[in-house]
């Protein structure tokens, strides 16, 4: 992680189950709540993994709680959420998860120097349980 970054939320049983072939930083579309909600540091990626779906890699079952202050104009703690990444990483992540059987798996979520939230992904086989 570089100079600057701070991890809000970490997969850390991601690399237990899974090896790791190649890493990719995305952007993740978020509203404002979610923003305000990701700065109070309950946010949870354990569950969640990544699907391509409509031309694009969408981030799916990641749980940002509610923020308490919004009122009615909150977010759903867990909707899919959009991720951006250059067409041609797109293009090869969901080439390696239809033909070679791998998934997407997020490894934690941060913000940059600039102070944009990021997601890290992994693009990742299976391990057995003897591994």
């Amino acid at each position: 992680m570089a100079e600057g970054e701070k991890t809000v939320a970490a997969n850390r049983r991601a690399s237990y189950d899974y090896e790791f072939l190649e890493t990719y930083e995305a952007g993740l579309v978020l509203t404002g709540t979610e923003i305000k909600a990701l700065r109070t540091g309950k946010a949870s990626i354990a569950d969640s993994y990544a699907s391509h779906e409509n031309q694009g890699i969408w981030l799916i079952n990641a749980y940002i709680p509610e923020y308490l202050q919004a009122n009615r104009f909150n977010h759903e703690p867990r909707r899919p959420r959009r991720l951006l990444l250059h067409a041609k990483q797109i293009d090869k992540m969901a080439q390696q998860t239809e033909r070679e059987g791998m998934t997407i798996i997020p490894l934690d979520i941060h913000y940059n120097d600039k102070g944009r939230a990021k997601v890290t992904l992994g693009v990742a086989r299976g391990k057995k349980l003897h591994d």
